[in-house]
């Protein structure tokens, strides 16, 4: 019977954490609750019905399972609990094939935002209308990420570190290492800055026009990167018909060449040239 599943303590990592294996399925278990570890010695059990348990996950890999031993080491326990909290939100709102890493990356940056925040010192993210845009469903999970935050730990968390939670969600949620969020986040600005300099002026961020741009620059990046190719079947005509607009949409294909360290197909330029053309033109309309 599943009351009876029980998990045989291999040691405790904290008063509030139990590395355990599952005798049922016979791997390494993590097990969450106050007061879970404490007095808890190794070989001894604990029944899954336990009510201290609040939560129990599996880390696959055993470089993260060992990362995450040296984590509850270094870092305020109260920290990895709101971590494992905001992980479950995420798990039962978005999506609960999570990667795994963010059972390590959220606890670190919530400590190293605390931090920030306590100490008075200035959290500036240059990538927060993108990241509110294009990621909504993210943004309204990091929203509630912070007002936990708020709560257990009585600072104000402002906007820009909501974006920052959100790159974490996102990261996640679509497997993608944090640091690929923030350069695809940082590809776009810079696709946007020579996009409005060829046009020769900028375009109002709160316009459904920038909405439309950096929506489209999103989804080729994510394209581009997941080797995706569609054919365009208006690809020879356009280098005739918008020569300008298809000589920009080049530029932009060479910078995310550059950056994603990948080939950028003649389609996907010719996409990006037919959705330059409707945003060059759209004043003599």
């Amino acid at each position: 019977m599943s009351g009876d599943r029980r998990f045989e303590i291999i040691r405790a990592l904290s008063n509030n954490v139990v590395l355990a294996n599952d005798v049922l399925t016979n791997k390494e278990t993590i097990l969450m609750g106050k007061g879970l570890g404490f007095g808890a010695k190794p070989q001894g059990a604990i029944l899954s019905q336990d009510p201290r348990i609040e939560k129990k996950f599996t880390l696959e890999s055993e470089q993260h399972l060992s990362q995450y031993q040296m984590l509850t080491e270094q870092i305020d326990p109260e920290v990895i609990m709101v971590s494992e909290r905001i992980i479950s939100l995420v798990s039962e709102q978005l999506s609960p094939d999570l990667n795994e890493h963010i059972h390590l990356a959220l606890p670190s940056h919530i400590e190293y935002a605390l931090y920030r925040l306590r100490n008075h010192i200035a959290i500036d993210n240059p990538f927060l209308w993108e990241i509110r845009t294009l990621n909504p469903k993210e943004y309204e999970l990091a929203t509630q990420a912070a007002l936990i935050m708020n709560e257990t730990f009585g600072v104000e968390v402002p906007e820009d570190e909501i974006g920052f939670l959100t790159i974490h969600i996102q990261s996640a949620v679509a497997h993608v290492p944090v640091g690929n969020v923030v350069q695809y986040n940082h590809l776009i600005k810079d696709l946007v800055a020579l996009i409005e300099e060829r046009r020769g002026s900028a375009i109002p961020k709160d316009s459904v026009d920038y909405l439309r741009l950096i929506t489209h620059l999103r989804f080729a990046i994510e394209r581009i990167r997941q080797g995706q190719h569609s054919r365009n079947p208006f690809r020879d005509k356009l280098k005739d018909m918008v020569p300008y607009e298809f000589s920009v949409a080049h530029e932009c294909a060479m910078l995310m060449a550059k950056q994603l360290n990948t080939d950028v197909s003649e389609d996907e330029t010719a996409y990006i040239a037919m959705h330059l053309y409707r945003l060059f033109n759209k004043d003599l309309e």
